[in-house]
């Protein structure tokens, strides 16, 4: 991951409503949520869920998929492990601690 796309992602997600959005997808696990569902569970206007789903989707942490007549929306696992790793994948580096062989990085 370059370090332009994980600024736009997490530039995304700085923002409260999306965040909250966001996170409401990731609890939904891979079935994701239809666009009616997310509304009502975060109480936002239909017009404004849009805008904020679009952000999410153009920066890939969100697909989209229509089934028949429903927009389901998923949070996109493989970019949000792909941040997080990028996040601290050289934690503690400069820092000369680095850590053990055979131990995650917090």
């Amino acid at each position: 991951m370059n370090i332009e796309q994980a600024a736009k992602q997490l530039e995304a997600l700085g923002n409260p409503t999306r965040l909250q959005v966001y996170r409401a997808l990731v609890r939904a696990g891979d079935e994701g949520l239809p666009v009616g569902h997310l509304q009502e569970k975060i109480g936002i206007a239909a017009s404004t869920l849009s805008h904020h789903l679009h952000r999410l989707i153009l920066t890939g942490l969100v697909t989209q998929e229509r089934q028949v007549t429903t927009l389901i929306c998923r949070a996109n696992y493989p970019a949000m492990s792909t941040l997080v790793g990028f996040l601290v994948e050289e934690c503690c580096v400069d820092a000369g601690c680095a850590v053990a062989d055979g131990e995650a990085a917090a």
